[in-house]
């Protein structure tokens, strides 16, 4: 019998993470155009603000996206989502596998708390590394303007280049001091003072960034908490006759994966039941994190929209939402999330479980 692959191996993470990034990819692809559109709607883009708020107004959209930009339009910004989704999606994946490993090694010690801890820290990992394209993906989706710039329109490295040189959050006062600044600016800028610049324009590719990782914490751990969730109830006694793939060999063959959990060892679920249960797992993440969804894209195109490029903290993002929309505001374009978030989760489980079992990990 041949020697099987052990979880923390190099061998199993690049197997795991090449699942993870190809279930990425397939899921975001099938779902480009509405995100488009909830982006739009999400940042209250001056061009569409008035279709907000409706599933016509959605329909709309797509045609006048359409009718502007032609099908490529709908995609526009897909190539940085692309660029980001992979290793996003596969760090995700590797990293709730490995935390999954060391929090729950065996059955007893499978428990809700320890499910949620392994998929919101998985969350936390992969939005921490990759968040800077996942920012130029949302300005590139934002674009609507039709004028030509010498750049090139919708160019990724024109996109680079303004978020780079936009006002920066934190002001120089008359003593070159630097004003309202956290102590780590403050140290850079008392050590190293000709560098400080650069670390004030870099951190414009990380505006959002605090309200994306608080709602990445419900996001992740309700979905793969909930995913696993359902393909419990799935494998129950009464319903695994019916939901459990148990006559293809291509997928049920013997694991080449070594591990005490019996999580690691389960036979798939029939296509349906696995599409349902990332469908379901989903919505669930969707509507326990979507108000963090829309302060953070306000917070990403800030410096288009807000006067003068400046930078609004989480609490004045919150207050211009209310005040725009009132309660709702906060939950603009949650019914394109529901539309778009069931087959993209459906689509990127079901590409994962499937790529897992034909890596025989």
């Amino acid at each position: 019998m041949p020697e099987k692959i052990d979880k923390h191996s190099l061998e199993y993470i690049v197997r795991s993470g090449v699942a993870g990034g190809v279930a990425g990819i397939s899921a975001k692809t099938l779902i480009a155009p509405l995100d488009r559109v909830k982006i739009l709607f999400q940042t209250n883009n001056p061009h569409y603000r008035h279709l907000a708020g409706s599933f016509r107004g959605m329909f709309k959209a797509i045609q006048l996206i359409y009718t502007n930009d032609g099908f490529m339009g709908l995609y526009q910004g897909h190539s940085a989502t692309l660029l980001r989704i992979f290793p996003y999606a596969a760090i995700k994946f590797v990293c709730y596998e490995q935390l999954r490993t060391f929090l729950i090694p065996r059955d007893e010690y499978e428990t809700a708390g320890r499910r949620l801890l392994a998929g919101s820290l998985a969350g936390v990992m992969s939005v921490f590394v990759t968040y800077p394209l996942d920012l130029v993906r949302v300005r590139l989706a934002f674009e609507t303007s039709h004028a030509q710039i010498k750049h090139g329109r919708g160019k990724i490295w024109h996109t680079l280049k303004t978020i780079y040189y936009e006002n920066p959050r934190y002001r120089f006062g008359t003593g070159g001091y630097v004003q309202n600044e956290p102590v780590i600016l403050r140290f850079i800028h008392t050590t190293v003072d000709q560098n400080v610049h650069f670390f004030q324009a870099m951190s414009n590719f990380y505006r959002g960034f605090v309200p994306t990782i608080i709602g990445m914490v419900p996001y992740a751990g309700v979905s793969f908490y909930s995913h696993d969730l359902i393909h419990d109830i799935m494998r129950s006694p009464r319903l695994a006759q019916y939901t459990v793939l148990d006559h293809d060999t291509t997928l049920t063959g013997p694991t080449k994966l070594k591990s005490e959990s019996s999580f690691d060892t389960r036979k798939p679920l029939q296509t349906w039941a696995q599409l349902l249960a990332g469908g379901g797992a989903g919505m669930l993440a969707q509507a326990a994190a979507y108000p963090f969804e829309v302060i953070r894209r306000r917070m990403q195109v800030g410096g288009v929209v807000n006067i003068g490029g400046q930078f609004f903290s989480i609490g004045h993002t919150i207050v211009m939402i209310y005040a725009e929309r009132g309660f709702k505001g906060f939950y603009v374009g949650l019914g394109i999330g529901f539309i778009k978030i069931g087959p993209m989760f459906a689509c990127s489980f079901y590409v994962y479980e499937r790529c897992k079992h034909l890596l025989r990990i």
